[in-house]
């Protein structure tokens, strides 16, 4: 990777974990519902049956509701980090989560599906976005690496305050379809 990119992402994801913290929870439960309702106006969502997910930590956009609303009829997904890759796994219950070694992370504890073609929608956490659908993530390229075999939608889901100008992005970074924010 360049290096001036390399380092302007570290950049911008200081500013933005700066941002993050000034943001009491409730703010950010409260942004997050006005996501997910954004996301179920979509016209893409209803079409949707399978839906990779992911289970949210304190500082992103919470997906606790809408998983739990949503998945009596639709089929989730969450990631589970095992070394450097993220593999998929169902999501059955919250009672069947347990927290995951890497991050601690809850995570589910089903076997894995490699078919990524029965994902119908990818909801994508991000630590910046921008207009023209580029996403900075935390730095590993969990991301990057899994969504670059999958054909499905990727929604990237965010704060206002993590929309910026520009992201800066290289060769590697996946862009997403559609990025929703509050």
């Amino acid at each position: 990777m360049n290096q001036h990119i390399a380092e302007s992402k570290k950049q911008l994801r200081k500013q933005i974990r700066e941002l993050k913290n000034t943001v009491p929870a409730e703010e950010k439960l409260r942004k997050s519902l006005q996501v997910f309702s954004l996301l179920e106006l979509r016209p893409y969502f209803d079409k949707c049956k399978r839906i990779l997910a992911y289970w949210s930590m304190p500082d992103e956009v919470q997906t606790r509701d809408f998983i739990m609303k949503w998945s009596a009829t639709k089929q989730f997904y969450l990631p589970v980090v095992k070394n450097d890759m993220l593999e998929i796994r169902p999501f059955q219950s919250e009672n069947d989560l347990l927290s995951g070694a890497a991050f601690g992370i809850m995570e589910p504890q089903g076997n894995p599906i490699t078919d990524l073609a029965l994902i119908d929608l990818v909801i994508v956490p991000g630590v910046a976005f921008d207009f023209t659908m580029n996403r900075l993530g935390r730095g590993k390229a969990y991301y990057d690496k899994l969504l670059k075999d999958v054909n499905a939608m990727k929604t990237g889901v965010c704060f206002d305050f993590q929309m910026v100008d520009n992201v800066p992005a290289d060769v590697y970074d996946v862009k997403m379809d559609d990025v929703i924010f509050a």
